[in-house]
């Protein structure tokens, strides 16, 4: 019990640092990342289909980045996971509609900071990858280096762990939400992402340590997730699903009480919280979405 106790005087304080940090800097967000998430990818698509070696130049490889090639830091996500092809885009689409459903349930600042914390650790892993070689190997940066480029390590640090955290995060979040698999089968999010799961279990222990290192830092913002998951959202979508029906059932047809002044939606578009500005000159209220990034009304 008196564990338990600590775990969640822990997970409150995180989510009070979150909080924090969404009122400083929430209106830096970027709305609609997942939109964005897809042109770094149609570029990486287009470079390699004009040159393929040039996406070398793109890898997240530490030891270049320590001579000096720091682009490598910001340039890893446009090179792709796979070849284009109809089912690459069909995938694509898929990872871009639960991507924007995260960011409605989440909120547009945690779920940027869902997918930059992801990103972040998946750079922190590639210096760490480099250095247990440094370690193991007794070599210096040069001889590593060459080693990287020789087996391709960098090209392991691409977004397909980025797109493996939507998804995985999407599963846990509505786990009880189906998806046709193949445009035949239903099969539930939460069966999907056990199966997934098994998978990456599967890659981890079948990898050597630096494939390790790979799986766990790309994929370490989904552990955290899974810790604070009941804060992440206001309430479970169950919960959610129950809101809905009850306000569907008692409040008047068309009939709304809140409604956000930038955006224009309200209560009867989803599980939203609405809150008036105080700094705005009138009463205008708006969404979770936009109440910390709207320009204030004088």
């Amino acid at each position: 019990m008196h564990i338990c106790s600590e775990m969640c005087d822990g997970r409150e304080k995180v989510m009070r640092f979150i909080d924090r940090l969404e009122k400083r800097f929430g209106r830096f967000a970027v709305q609609n990342i997942s939109l964005y998430l897809l042109i770094c990818y149609a570029f990486g698509y287009a470079i390699g289909m004009v040159n393929s070696d040039f996406l070398r130049y793109l890898w997240l490889d530490p030891t270049k980045v320590l001579q000096g090639q720091v682009w490598r830091v910001f340039t890893w996500i446009l090179v792709p996971p796979e070849r284009f092809d109809l089912l690459t885009l069909i995938m694509l689409y898929f990872y871009y509609s639960i991507g924007t459903t995260l960011e409605r349930t989440w909120g547009t600042f945690r779920y940027n900071l869902f997918l930059f914390t992801g990103m972040l650790f998946t750079v922190i892993g590639s210096f760490l990858a480099m250095a247990y070689l440094m370690l193991t190997l007794g070599a210096d940066l040069d001889t590593i280096g060459a080693v990287f480029e020789l087996y391709s390590i960098g090209a392991a640090f691409n977004t397909f762990y980025v797109n493996m955290s939507i998804f995985l995060a999407f599963a846990m979040t509505f786990p009880e939400s189906s998806v046709l698999l193949f445009f035949i089968i239903p099969i539930k999010m939460k069966v999907m992402g056990i199966v997934y799961g098994a998978l990456l279990a599967y890659q981890f222990f079948a990898s050597g340590a630096v494939g390790r290192i790979i799986i766990v830092a790309s994929l370490l913002n989904v552990l955290i997730f899974f810790l604070l998951s009941h804060n992440m959202t206001h309430l479970r979508p169950k919960q959610i699903k129950r809101r809905m029906e009850y306000k569907r059932d008692t409040q008047p047809h068309g009939i709304t009480r809140h409604k956000c002044a930038i955006c224009g939606r309200t209560e009867l578009d989803g599980d939203l919280s609405f809150r008036f500005c105080s700094k705005c000159n009138g009463n205008y209220e708006y969404c979770q979405d936009h109440l910390f990034t709207h320009e204030h009304v004088r």
